[in-house]
């Protein structure tokens, strides 16, 4: 990323792995706030910031609002601490979801892995029965 105060939507992209649209989106939600220089949209640092966090609390499955209010948080100048406490109590509950979704597909692949010999075992016999026959 460069070192620059400012980066542009298409620096932003490149930084982020992002789509011009998918920062127009989070603009329009009100999660990054781009300064205007014309049609020009310029980010900041905190910009910056507050965008590696959406996309952190994304990849774990947050809401947007629940990226929201925590980013929202930051400023209530508590050193973070409503923040911090806010997103563990979050992360807290979305591990419990995503263990459960873990065991779920578990059980999934184990029936699939199970159906699928079961089927190689019928396939090998239709196999045999129709060479014998032949």
């Amino acid at each position: 990323m460069t070192s620059e105060k400012m980066m542009t939507i298409r620096q932003m992209c490149d930084a982020f792995d992002v789509t011009p649209r998918t920062l127009r989106f989070y603009e329009s939600k009100e999660l990054l706030f781009p300064q205007r220089e014309g049609q020009k949209r310029l980010f900041t640092k905190r910009d910056r910031a507050r965008l590696k966090l959406i996309l952190r609390g994304k990849r774990f499955g947050f809401r947007l609002e629940e990226i929201r209010q925590l980013l929202e948080l930051y400023d209530k100048g508590d050193q973070q601490l409503t923040q911090l406490t806010s997103a563990y109590d979050i992360a807290q509950d979305r591990l419990v979801d995503l263990e459960r979704q873990r065991e779920e597909l578990t059980t999934a692949i184990t029936d699939l892995q199970d159906q699928m010999k079961w089927g190689e075992r019928m396939i090998a016999s239709i196999r045999q029965s129709k060479d014998a026959a032949e």
